[in-house]
């Protein structure tokens, strides 16, 4: 996995940033207003090489890729760059293609004259908006089955959403050169407006996310009440929110490119649902980012108001943004086609890796062999389906810690193989819960806990003997563990534990529990704090369940002078907070984007049996498309989180990003899809309306796993929005 551009290609975006703040300033956009063109910053942008990026080196251009382009579209797009840069991009590769021409090209690869593309077919819509129509030398257009060059008469500039050189042009008239006919035509003219769409998918993501610095830091700054505003909430967690929206857009843009370098059969479906996702995440922001401002982002004074026009203006030139929906349904799901572009090299690579795949084989192996009609039919994705014989068997394979030391019976693997054999547990609807909680537990062991414990406690884990669960929440203090009131009291060389805990799932068939007590209810409300491994047989603990929807027991557990050494305690005495947030790190990477697209696979198979297949209507389409987009979103993020963590990188709450968007997009299509599936998915009489059914049940409480969503925002509004703390 590599989410990292090359070196040269940092240096080509840190040279183009440098560009566009120089050239590009909100003054000099404000002065190019009028036409929505600034020709100067135009003619330097060509000079390094900017709009002659795609076209070969034989016609005269740079002859770089498409990811390059992308990474070049979205810095023009933070910078608000005044012209039509996406379309003469896509459309100066086109020109160089079919060849000839060499004067017209020559002088656009210069700045001296601008080429752009219609995106519709001037057989059908001869006079339509083209952008840059308003200051272009010639269009490149598509008419029936020829693809030719249109020299039109320039008209009076319209006025516009946004004021970008955009102009109606008749397209049937003026000089008009055929480029070529035929199939072979259509197919270089058809791929280049699917560039054009990835291109302005990027430059989307760049002033979505310049929006989004500009209202958090207008948030930082402005105070009422006595505070900044972005201390309150319903100020910073839409902010936060949108902030993970624009991150899944720019990777859905990179993942694109990454299916056409790799011919993926999705890769034009792909294509179209991140434009889509682009189109609805910037002006989903940018609104956002105006009404942070209040009433000044009203005003021509602040340059808020730029972002939220252009957001909108940009894409519309091709139409309706739920047309890309649309289109994406009839591409995933009823076989149309579409000519894509050439991606050239790319480094940006999303897959787990040999390793990561030879992991995964080596344990469906595993699973295919030991998993019995009888202990298949145990399967259930919450504790309810934990195995004891199981477990231990994947612990004498090695399979049940691949990340943890030999020592310790792992294989010191990396977290992308274990990622690859969690999906293979998956696969079989195998229950990960206590792989999870034992991880987090042995990890905290391994790295707090004194040499008896780790005896004592961590063998069992490592051998698969005993198992263990999370002591976190309260019932006063819920997400906010950090106000947790169970006390721990020194006893002689140990310690007595009395109070109780909420949500201690597992706790009924869990050996020990992970518990957070307070060791000094005097010192501040984060400082009193120490960690423990408990006992759960112990004398004086009682687990009384509660039972939930959506098919999962979970539990109370109550502590009364529960007596265990201080060998049983993690870190140092006040020292939970550190134990805590070792812990809680690796559970704020969890993604349900697993379950998440099992959920969209039974969707689709039902309809496609429903009402002599259902799948055919386009509104049924559609509304697959996006969930198939939300379900990449979060897989997307998914990896971005692993990558960082396996690469060391600073924490900029790539973990929090990922569990807030799984599980929000898993709640939002179990209900969307539970209800196309209607009134079969009612009832579980058949397995895909089962999985919809329990889907839909299942997601309510994913977000609340691992902290609630709310905790999450607050985290990714601090950490990547640099908003102050909120709570």
């Amino acid at each position: 996995m590599q989410l990292q551009p090359t070196t040269d290609q940092l240096q080509m975006v840190e040279t183009f940033r440098r560009f566009f703040d120089a050239e590009c300033s909100i003054a000099r956009t404000r002065v190019a207003l009028s036409l929505g063109f600034d020709r100067e910053m135009w003619r330097k942008l060509a000079g390094l090489g900017g709009v002659s990026i795609r076209v070969s080196e034989e016609r005269g251009g740079v002859g770089l890729g498409l990811f390059d382009a992308i990474l070049l579209m979205e810095e023009a797009g933070r910078a608000l760059a005044s012209g039509p840069l996406a379309e003469s991009i896509a459309a100066l590769r086109l020109l160089g293609q079919f060849g000839g021409q060499d004067e017209l090209l020559a002088s656009a690869l210069a700045g001296e004259s601008v080429v752009t593309l219609a995106l519709h077919d001037a057989s059908s819509k001869p006079s339509q908006l083209v952008a840059g129509g308003a200051v272009a030398a010639a269009v490149i257009v598509r008419c029936g089955d020829e693809v030719a060059l249109v020299r039109p008469t320039l008209p009076t500039p319209e006025t516009t959403l946004a004021s970008p050189p955009l102009a109606r042009l008749a397209l049937d008239a003026g000089e008009r050169v055929v480029l070529g006919r035929g199939q072979e035509a259509i197919a270089k003219f058809e791929a280049a407006v699917e560039e054009w769409k990835l291109l302005i998918a990027a430059a989307l993501a760049g002033l979505a996310r310049e929006a989004l610095r500009l209202a958090s830091a207008y948030a930082a700054e402005r105070r009422q009440f006595g505070k900044p505003i972005g201390a309150f909430q319903a100020i910073s967690h839409p902010l936060a929110e949108l902030s993970v929206d624009v991150d899944a857009g720019r990777l859905l843009v990179w993942s694109a490119v990454r299916d056409l370098a790799d011919s993926h059969p999705m890769a034009g479906a792909n294509v179209s649902g991140a434009m889509w996702w682009a189109c609805d995440a910037a002006g989903r922001t940018v609104a956002q980012a105006l009404h942070t401002f209040g009433g000044y982002g009203l005003t021509l004074e602040y340059d808020i108001h730029l972002y939220n026009l252009r957001a909108k203006a940009w894409p519309l030139v091709y139409g309706d943004p739920e047309l890309l929906l649309q289109e994406a349904g009839r591409r995933r799901y009823g076989g149309e086609t579409v000519h894509l572009p050439d991606a050239g090299e790319l480094p940006i690579e999303f897959g787990l890796g040999a390793d990561a795949e030879a992991l995964a084989a080596e344990t469906r192996a595993f699973f295919e062999r030991i998993l019995t009609p009888e202990l298949r039919a145990r399967a259930h994705f919450s504790f309810k389906g934990h195995v004891p014989e199981v477990h231990r068997e994947l612990a004498r394979a090695g399979l049940l810690f691949p990340t943890w030391p030999r020592r310790l019976g792992g294989r010191e693997a990396n977290l992308y193989a274990e990622e690859a054999a969690m999906r293979v547990w998956r696969e079989f609807g195998w229950t990960t819960n206590f792989q999870g909680t034992v991880n987090m537990a042995g990890a905290a062991i391994d790295r707090f806990g004194a040499p008896e414990l780790k005896r004592d406690v961590l063998a069992k884990f490592a051998s698969g003997k005993a198992v263990c669960s999370l002591g976190f929440s309260e019932p006063g203090s819920g997400s906010d563990v950090f106000a947790a009131v169970t006390r721990a009291t020194r006893d002689g060389d140990g310690w007595l534990i009395n109070g109780q805990k909420m949500f201690t799932s597992g706790a009924e068939r869990a050996d020990y529990v992970l518990l957070l007590a307070r060791t000094d209810p005097d010192a501040p409300k984060h400082s009193g704090l120490t960690m423990f491994i408990v006992p759960l047989k112990a004398d004086g603990v009682t687990v009384q369940p509660v039972h939930t929807f959506q098919e999962e027991q979970t539990n109370i557990t109550f502590y009364d002078n529960v007596r265990i050494p201080d060998t049983y305690r993690l870190g140092e005495v006040g020292g939970g907070v550190k134990v805590m947030a070792a812990s809680l790190e690796m559970e704020h990477g969890m993604s349900f984007s697993g379950v998440h697209r099992q959920l969209l696979h039974a969707a689709e198979r039902l309809c496609a049996e429903q009402g002599g297949g259902a799948i055919a209507d386009a509104r049924v389409q559609t509304r697959l498309a996006k969930a198939a987009a939300r379900v990449q979103a979060s897989e997307l993020l998914f990896c971005r989180a692993m990558w960082a963590a396996e690469e060391r990188l600073p924490n900029l709450a790539y973990g929090p990003a990922s569990k807030l968007f799984s599980s929000e997009m898993f709640r939002a299509d179990s209900a969307d899809l539970l209800d196309l599936t209607a009134p079969d998915s009612l009832a579980a009489a058949s397995r895909d309306a089962a999985i919809i059914n329990l889907g839909y049940r299942h997601s309510q409480v994913t977000t609340v796993y691992g902290g609630t969503s709310e905790v999450h925002k607050s985290i990714i509004a601090e950490r990547q929005l640099g908003l102050p703390r909120s709570r």
